[in-house]
């Protein structure tokens, strides 16, 4: 009985701090609908943040919270919304990369991003990770197959400190 009364707070919490953060997201779909079919579409998904990672999710960001972003203007949100859906990050650099510098894109990328499966990504999509280089590339490919993250953090920290794996590990997942 305490274990569900637990379960049931703990639940509640969450959809309370969920409510708070995502604002009122009836009014924003509302005031979404009445601009054009495509704004209302992106507002469908109002939890479009990862939990875990504290990204915005490339595939269910709304046009608003796109906007929010540094470096993100109208065009640069509408290149996004309009390529959907997103199966991996170079498609999304693909979509800003005639809006954003390289800089401004490796920039965006620490809030804006889709998990890379360490597995399958390849060396131009783990590039895409703010900081890493063609080193840390090497690294990343040299211990596959990753069949879980305990490993990548073991392999991975050979070669940089604890605060930097947990930095890493932020972008990649293992299907």
């Amino acid at each position: 009985m305490t274990r569900t009364r637990t379960s049931l707070l703990s639940t509640a919490l969450i959809l309370a701090v969920s409510t708070v953060a995502c604002g009122d997201a009836s009014r924003d779909t509302e005031q979404a609908a009445d601009a054009t079919p495509a704004a209302a579409e992106t507002t469908a998904s109002a939890g479009s943040t990862d939990t875990q990672t504290g990204f915005l999710d490339p595939n269910a960001a709304t046009r608003e919270q796109l906007l929010a972003l540094p470096g993100i203007d109208s065009a640069a949100a509408n290149a996004i919304v309009s390529g959907r859906p997103y199966d991996n990050m170079l498609r999304v650099d693909g979509a800003l990369a005639s809006h954003l510098t390289e800089t401004e894109r490796d920039s965006l990328y620490t809030r804006l991003w889709k998990p890379i499966d360490l597995n399958s990504a390849s060396g131009d999509e783990i590039l895409l990770i703010p900081g890493v280089g063609p080193r840390m590339r090497r690294e990343f490919l040299e211990y596959r197959p990753y069949n879980s993250i305990e490993r990548f953090r073991r392999e991975i920290g050979k070669y940089v400190d604890s605060a930097e794996v947990a930095r890493l590990e932020r972008y990649v997942t293992i299907r």
